[in-house]
């Protein structure tokens, strides 16, 4: 397996100068999830990155579920949540925490703010504040209840924790600067009024504090020393800033922000790949085309594969545009040295040879990796009838063709040397069989005066076994699916952008040996790929259900130069 020492990079340079001029004496970091869907690539990215400057630094990293959004929030998503970082191969320090865990000392500090003054009550709807509140070219302008006095304030504000006032008739936002060229700071919202039943609190709240409110106080409440996230929070920074330094909070984590991970040829909008679930387009939040951690987990790419995908892309403030081969590059350069060997046939071709003598023609062992001897060999048997790859063979080869044609030699792999002698159609001019001849002084040693190029895998027909295979490919033909303007300049719908070959299913043979595997198994089935047992369909003993996890070669090189 691939591994490679930690990148230095501006957060780690950050890092370094906080330990040496004694700003902190520790790291502690957080990994803050949503728990209103499943977690994808970009918080792979996350994931690795806070986890492993964890590692890195022998410190600490808190997994917290930003639970403050109740009505899109699910146990389910949750536990996926906590499944997906333990697969990924991290532990969080303690127990999970939840913003919620902090709503009562979220509520202490907001009417502690009131009480300085620096909070108040409003009762404008939302059009009226987003009129107020202005935009880019001109200042927002102070709402008509900014000048409530304390004591009003804060009866309000109780009476909002206590149910007297419907949903969305009252909120509480803080007094910053209404002509401050950074929209954050024009006198945030930092409560609403919301009737929902929370996942941890259940019904004892009816006010829901908002994430820029309830983040920083909940790092600085854990000790966090540096709170990383990607790019998109830089301008709420300053409103990350004030808040801890106008309530009585001595800790005050630093913010540093990255660039998010723009994957090529998938999405990672939570709210487009919830459309994809539900409008049936994908099988769930696991189908193995997913870019989320289940999916990819289920198609069989490998947590080091994803670790040494988020360690190659970096850690910057530039553009992190990466294409999707890189995620599949690091995956299949784990695999090679992790997954044991075994021969498959996706799409046979009925081989008889001719010359089969039962008890003569012999078979023989073969390693399942040539790297590790450890891991032993298995027989490979042969019969009168094998099953080679239809595209193996060509009745018109190309020029340079190396492998099965009529009159031509290869050798079987761990196998001996064959000539194809006839072949056989069917009425509609399908090639059905080849009749084929061995040579039986090849078995383990070169022909005499001649040298054969060629190697095919192949399978005994009456020794294979049949495999459900479900072969995966990426799930957009367009590069940004998401990002395509039509003549009119709107966007374009993402979802027509779907590959259509992105999956199919097919019947297989593979050796028997693979029929005792546990799911989530992995192989490289020779010369074709890496293949994984499905964790959920496949069942040790039944027939074999296997996910294609990537192909030996980028089969998307040739058709992103065209």
């Amino acid at each position: 397996m691939s591994t490679e020492a930690p990148v230095s990079n501006f957060i780690r340079a950050i890092i370094d100068g906080d330990l040496a001029s004694g700003k902190r004496t520790s790291v502690v970091t957080r990994f803050p999830p949503e728990p209103n869907g499943y977690l994808h690539v970009g918080h792979a990215k996350s994931i690795c990155l806070n986890f492993g400057i964890a590692q890195d630094y022998q410190g600490q990293c808190n997994l917290r579920m930003d639970d403050t959004n109740p009505e899109k929030e699910e146990d389910e998503y949750a536990a996926a949540i906590e499944a997906d970082v333990r697969w990924l191969g991290f532990e969080w320090n303690g127990a999970v925490r939840h913003a919620s865990d902090y709503f009562e000392q979220l509520y202490g500090y907001a009417e502690e703010l009131i009480s300085a003054g620096k909070a108040f009550v409003c009762e404008l709807n939302a059009e009226q504040m987003r009129e107020y509140r202005g935009d880019f070219s001109k200042p927002g302008k102070d709402s008509p209840y900014r000048t409530r006095s304390v004591e009003e304030n804060l009866d309000l504000f109780r009476r909002m924790r206590a149910g007297e006032f419907a949903d969305g008739s009252k909120t509480l936002r803080l007094k910053i600067d209404m002509a401050s060229p950074n929209l954050n700071l024009r006198d945030p919202v930092i409560y609403r009024i919301k009737r929902e039943t929370h996942i941890k609190t259940g019904d004892s709240w009816c006010i829901y504090p908002m994430y820029d409110y309830t983040h920083c106080i909940s790092d600085a409440l854990e000790g966090i020393t540096h709170s990383l996230c990607t790019l998109e929070f830089e301008d709420h920074r300053p409103l990350y800033d004030w808040v801890l330094d106008n309530i009585s909070l001595g800790h005050h984590p630093q913010q540093i922000e990255f660039s998010r991970l723009e994957l090529l040829y998938t999405i990672t909008s939570k709210r487009k790949l919830n459309q994809l679930v539900t409008e049936k387009l994908v099988s769930g939040w696991d189908d193995p085309r997913m870019p989320t951690i289940t999916g990819m987990r289920r198609r069989g790419y490998s947590p080091e594969g994803i670790k040494l995908f988020s360690q190659r892309i970096g850690v910057s403030k530039g553009e992190n545009i990466i294409d999707y081969s890189i995620l599949e590059g690091s995956v299949r350069e784990t695999l090679e040295e992790a997954c044991p060997r075994v021969i498959a046939v996706l799409d046979p071709i009925k081989v008889t040879l001719t010359n089969f003598e039962a008890g003569v023609t012999a078979s023989r062992s073969a390693p399942y990796h040539p790297h590790h001897a450890e891991w032993g060999e298995r027989e490979v048997p042969i019969a009168p009838t094998i099953y080679v790859e239809r595209e193996d063979f060509a009745e018109v080869p190309p020029a340079g063709w190396q492998r099965l044609t009529l009159g031509s030699e290869v050798r079987l792999r761990y196998s001996y040397v064959i000539k194809c002698d006839e072949v056989i159609k069917d009425a509609a001019g399908n090639v059905v069989e080849l009749k084929c001849s061995i040579d039986p002084a090849t078995l383990g040693q070169n022909p005499v005066g001649r040298k054969v190029k060629g190697v095919i895998h192949w399978i005994s027909a009456e020794h294979a076994i049949e495999a459900e295979v479900r072969l995966y490919d990426r799930l957009f033909t367009e590069a940004r699916p998401d990002a395509v303007r039509g003549d009119d300049g709107q966007y374009v719908d993402f979802k027509q952008f779907i590959n259509p070959e992105s999956f199919r299913t097919i019947t297989a043979y593979v050796e028997p040996v693979v029929a005792s595997a546990a799911p989530e198994t992995r192989y490289q089935f020779e010369r074709l790929g890496y293949f994984v047992t499905d964790r959920h369909d496949h069942v040790a003993g039944g027939k074999p259900v296997f996910n294609r996890t990537v192909t030996l070669k980028d089969a998307w090189a040739g058709k992103e130069a065209k």
